[in-house]
């Protein structure tokens, strides 16, 4: 029988220094015992001199690092050059470039600090028409931009909340581990509440104002915060890879990343109190697997029927009670019985009875903008710009999405779950954390999520409204944390109540007085400097000469 022709190698365009290239080249080529060892088939590594037709795939790995906008510029011509072939570039660890650049890129594999088995997947991945995304903790960029001086409401604010965040900081140090002591455990515990507080506190009086006051200023309250909190979940990098440009393809990405957040048993970085919280470690992170096992299964329902427009949101909503009812279902398992008044009751289904899954929440954004573009592979709007849905700032939005979705779902669940176990003692040990089993430590979490939702809806709900900001949660490496959303909310605006109104009232005049608050005080402060100078000031050099013409006609004298 003949023996079939070997398949030709791909032939790999490659740009990089001297050094750079040998080593390179030595990881990219087939080995000499062939691929049954490593599992890699090599490439053909050439330069523009010795290129044979086109390239399959364009490497650049940077030595000399250039501007950003001289990066995005020679990363497009090269793009122009060999089209189609796609690039992939690599970075060294010391890059000055930050994250927002480099999603910006318009490569299709982009590595830090690469090693011969990344590398090989990726160009492998990148071959089969995919992308890869692999950078470190977001860098500060180098260059140099001017200083923007800032106002006194900006200044009150950044220096405020950085003393609060260092001893915020301090705090949690001395809470990991915890004190085997009660008394130190229950200052350092109210310390950390009273400092969260205190920040809230701080935003909520000088974030608005800092605005109103006409001063320049640098990046907003919210946007500090934001930036602070996204700095702190990058820390851990980006790592995404799609395996196919496609909805399919996009959809298992998302799901394999946020799979293994959940599965890590997420803590609570959001700055606020969740009933997710109370829940047992191992039982929060089945409740999460859960929804989204549940969200995959309603995305091939939804494939199926094709819904399009008003008919996919209004589908959506109609499935959202059943599927926190088979997620609930998940978490609590359907073959488990507990005794409950003298009887084994199956725990599963006394949960969905007692559960009320049909009240939506109103913090949710608008799905449709979370499921086209997995459904249909459509593109969407980020911060302006209307991108593919597998561009790397495409994927991280919609994971926001979809990781907001999954916390809030899941706060929903675990609400019902705080109050079922209240009145199930015999639930508290399978579902909740051991500190809860206690009654009076049940009712206080309880009695704390009643008067923080309260809260929420009367005051933090309307300024969040008028201040066109959505909090969506997100469900990073370990934690979860809040991020602020910027989109109009006008017509939300307008279905608020009179008390809701009012609070809405009083920040439009608070931002109204500002001003002339700062015009007064200014003046003001003109005018004592005049009392100072030109009345205080003088008569103090009057009594001063008279003082020293009084000791000279006594020296004379003498």
């Amino acid at each position: 029988m003949p023996r079939r022709p070997a398949q030709p190698l791909p032939q790999l365009l490659l740009f990089a220094e001297p050094l750079q290239r040998a080593g390179l080249t030595s990881w990219l080529e087939a080995p000499p015992g062939g691929s049954a060892a490593t599992g890699w088939s090599g490439c053909r590594v050439v330069d523009a001199d010795g290129l044979q037709g086109s390239p399959q795939l364009i490497v650049w790995c940077l030595g000399a690092l250039p501007e950003p906008q001289a990066l995005d510029g020679e990363s497009r011509r090269l793009l122009e050059r060999w089209h189609p072939a796609p690039l992939l570039l690599l970075l060294p660890v010391d890059h000055p470039y930050g994250s927002d650049v480099l999603l910006q890129l318009p490569a299709q594999g982009l590595i830090e600090q690469a090693d011969a088995d990344s590398l090989r997947e990726a160009v492998t991945t990148v071959l089969a028409g995919g992308r890869v995304l692999a950078i470190g903790a977001a860098h500060q960029a180098s260059a140099a931009t001017p200083t923007v001086p800032m106002g006194l409401g900006q200044w009150l604010l950044l220096s405020g909340l950085q003393q609060i965040d260092a001893e915020l900081r301090l705090c949690l140090r001395l809470l990991n581990p915890p004190p085997d002591q009660l008394l130190p455990l229950l200052l350092l515990e109210g310390r950390v509440r009273e400092l969260r507080l205190a920040r809230r506190l701080l935003l909520w009086l000088w974030g608005p104002l800092s605005l109103a006051w006409g001063e320049p200023i640098g990046p907003e309250p919210v946007a500090v915060a934001a930036a602070a909190s996204q700095a702190s979940a990058t820390g851990h990098g980006v790592a995404i890879t799609l395996r196919q440009r496609t909805a399919e393809g996009l959809w298992e990405a998302l799901r394999e990343r946020l799979r293994q957040a959940a599965a890590a048993g997420p803590s609570n970085n959001s700055g606020q109190l969740l009933a997710l919280d109370g829940l047992h470690a191992s039982r929060r992170s089945d409740l999460l697997l859960g929804l989204l096992e549940q969200f995959d299964r309603l995305r091939h329902r939804l494939l199926q029927d094709d819904p399009r427009g008003e008919q996919l949101e209004r589908l959506w909503k109609e499935l959202q009670p059943e599927l926190r009812q088979q997620a609930l279902r998940h978490m609590a398992g359907s073959y488990v019985q507990l005794p409950m008044d003298g009887k084994l009751c199956p725990v599963a289904e006394t949960l969905l009875h007692r559960s009320a899954f049909a009240d939506d929440d109103q913090e949710l954004p608008d799905p449709v903008a979370m499921l086209t573009p997995l459904l249909q592979a459509r593109p969407l709007l980020v911060d302006g710009h209307l991108l593919a849905p597998d561009e790397p700032q495409a994927v991280l939005y919609l994971e926001l999405l979809l990781s907001n979705w999954l916390v809030r779902s899941a706060e929903l669940i675990s609400a019902e779950v705080l109050a079922a176990c209240a009145e199930w003692p015999e639930l508290r040990r399978y579902l909740l954390r051991p500190e809860l089993l206690a009654t009076r430590n049940l009712e206080r979490l309880r009695n704390q999520l009643n008067a923080q939702q309260r809260w929420t809806s009367w005051f933090d709900r309307p300024i969040h409204l008028y201040e066109s900001r959505r909090p969506l949660f997100r469900l990073g490496a370990g934690a979860i944390d809040c991020v602020d959303l910027t989109e109009p909310r006008d017509d939300e605006l307008r279905q608020l109540g009179w008390v809701q109104q009012a609070v809405t009232l009083a920040l439009e005049a608070r931002d109204a007085l500002a001003p002339q608050l700062q015009s007064l005080l200014k003046r003001l402060g003109d005018l004592l400097v005049v009392l100072l100078t030109q009345v205080l000031g003088k008569a103090i050099g009057l009594v001063g000469r008279g003082i020293v013409q009084g000791m000279g006609r006594s020296l004379n004298r003498g």
